[in-house]
């Protein structure tokens, strides 16, 4: 047997599970309607300004609701479209139902709309329907009106009956009729819509071949305003081909020039915001869709997604999202749907990182950009974070969470971040294996008051161990420590030698214990008085060596061979690292009076 025939072979005791035969993929095809491109320039390009952007929450994505909205529910949902910075949106349809009808009549009548917004609501390409369409919309100083009409192959057989010649028929008499109606109101200026719905799925030579005949109604050379809008009604393709597509309409249309080119993608291969960017790069001019994606089956394209990824790479996306909480409540609420956890940029977890390597290198990051603003504080460039929370409304309080997956990078952020406790490596080891046993523990996330609570009750807190009163004086070189310690109930006076008040004080502890004591790590730095009321800093009036800002000192102490970890705080730099001493030996088993 060869070696590729070895290497080949399964073991024996592998089984294939048998496939279901409910799911069988031959009954599907590849997508036919790819153009031929071979000369395709979109990928060589960049987004560099932001597109035209048109809302479609109040009809596309309200047809999509189980209860669609209310008018009180779409004129809220109208103003914060408003204030984000839409300038067109599309308000509904006002020949399908009385109460979308009612809708346009309230906004005009009752003068909601800005002087720079746009209305456009949309219609079937039938006259009685646009008829009413120009009705709802009498007084309005702009308005868009956007017929369609099917065009792709499935609906062309299965759904009208109709070959091509007669598909385009039916785009070309709605096309006359805009026209003949915006007429009769010559008060408003008018721009005209035009959608070969299924765009994605129809031939895009054919595409092209429609569009030209409803421009050659429209005469958008003449001055008519003209949007054709190019829908992938259903995703059926990657994201590349949309672009091909998109980039072969916009090289062939013979008024290309004089018209605006929009897209309207939709999310059923979850790629409707790569399809909408690679198709901007293609030509297009305009973006149709959603805050946070909500429309029919898998959703509309989401505009705030899109806006906020050209924020993230510095360009201007026209649009406001620095009230992203409040913009967030309404769409949820006037959509009555919820928002998932992790829906970028505006989920409640996408700023949190539970791993600890994740963890470690926020907290890296941040601090590097901290001790170094001048060169940091005009960029954003931390790891893990695309974009600054502040500038979506979000603080840094969940940036770091923390369960049994978490590292001492994560610890040490929130005690920092929280409390002002800025823990030396050593120290983030030793308790970060203390907080990863408990949510172990617990088996689940731990808050942050939890994490606080346990970091003092492992070092802050002495128990029978407290330093009551002491001195320190230098002799000849020497320094003298002098004091009163309680331990186990009992009062003991320590008297010590060394070359500082920390030294002096661990050899006053060695000869009344017996214990062998020295120290293995030490540091200490002040606490911002911001955290003093969350973390347990008190008072002390029995050194001279008092300082205006609280005092933090974590020990590191080796007794009789084991280590142990100590912190202590206080408003003097002495007393919080003889604290923090006495602390590390509390924690040593039978700690007893000599």
């Amino acid at each position: 047997m060869s070696d590729n025939a070895t290497h080949s072979a399964k073991p024996a005791s592998v089984k294939v599970a048998p496939k279901s035969a409910a799911f069988d993929f031959r009954k599907y095809r590849p997508f036919a309607f790819a153009p031929s491109l071979t000369d395709r320039t979109w990928p060589s390009k960049t987004i560099e300004k932001s597109p035209i952007w048109a809302s479609v929450d109040l009809r596309d994505g309200n047809q999509a609701l189980i209860d669609p909205m209310t008018i009180e529910q779409k004129m809220r949902f109208f103003k914060t479209l408003v204030d984000v910075g839409f300038k067109e949106i599309e308000i509904g349809f006002p020949s399908a139902a009385q109460v979308e009808f009612d809708f346009a009549r309230k906004l005009i009548e009752e003068n909601h709309v800005p002087e720079d917004v746009t209305l456009q609501v949309l219609v079937q390409a039938r006259e009685h329907l646009i008829a009413h369409t120009f009705e709802s919309l009498k007084g309005a100083k702009r308005a868009i009106v956007h017929v369609y009409n099917s065009t792709c192959r499935i609906q062309r057989e299965k759904v009208y009956g109709k070959d091509k010649a007669e598909i385009k028929e039916i785009a070309i008499t709605g096309a006359k009729l805009l026209v003949e109606y915006a007429a009769k109101y010559p008060e408003t200026e008018w721009v005209f819509q035009y959608s070969p719905e299924s765009f994605s799925q129809t031939e895009t030579e054919y595409a092209v071949e429609v569009c030209d005949a409803v421009c050659e109604i429209w005469q958008p050379q003449n001055g008519q305003e003209v949007i054709l809008n190019l829908p992938a009604t259903v995703e059926a393709s990657m994201p590349n081909i949309f672009a091909d597509q998109v980039e072969y309409f916009c090289r062939n249309l013979a008024k290309r020039e004089h018209v605006t080119v929009s897209l309207h993608t939709h999310n059923d291969r979850g790629c409707a915001v790569a399809a909408a960017e690679l198709g901007v790069l293609a030509g297009a001019d305009r973006i149709e869709g959603t805050l946070l994606g909500n429309g029919e089956r898998t959703g509309n394209m989401d505009i705030m997604v899109m806006a906020m990824n050209l924020f993230s790479q510095g360009i201007d996306p026209e649009l406001d999202f620095s009230n992203m909480s409040e913009i967030v409540q309404v769409v949820s609420e006037c959509n009555n749907l919820p928002l998932h956890p992790r829906h970028p940029y505006v989920g409640e977890l996408v700023f949190t990182a539970f791993s600890g390597s994740h963890q470690d290198a926020i907290k890296k990051s941040l601090d590097y950009n901290e001790k170094n603003k001048e060169e940091t504080e005009n960029v954003w460039d931390v790891a893990y974070l695309p974009i600054d929370p502040a500038h979506i409304g979000r603080s840094y309080q969940d940036v770091v969470r923390i369960n049994s997956q978490s590292g001492k990078g994560g610890v040490a952020y929130i005690l920092q971040r929280n409390y002002g406790f800025n823990l030396p490596r050593w120290m983030q080891i030793d308790f970060s294996r203390v907080v990863q046993h408990q949510a172990e523990t617990a088996a689940r996330e731990l808050q942050n008051d939890e994490i606080l609570q346990t970091f003092e009750d492992t070092y802050l807190q002495q128990g029978s161990f407290e330093l009551l009163d002491y001195s320190v004086n230098n002799k000849g070189g020497e320094v003298y420590f002098n004091g009163q310690v309680q331990m186990n109930g009992e009062t003991l006076t320590i008297d010590g030698t060394g070359n500082g008040p920390l030294s002096s004080f661990i050899d006053g502890l060695a000869q009344h214990t017996g214990k062998s004591l020295h120290v293995i790590n030490y540091a200490e730095h002040a606490i911002n008085p911001q955290h003093n009321s969350d973390n347990g800093i008190d008072d002390d009036s029995n050194s001279d060596n008092k300082t205006n800002a609280n005092a933090v000192a974590y020990i590191q102490l080796n007794v009789d061979g084991e280590v142990y970890s100590g912190i202590g705080t206080c408003s003097s730099t002495v007393s919080a690292m003889l604290k923090g001493a006495l602390s590390a030996f509390a924690q040593a088993p039978s700690t007893t009076a000599a």
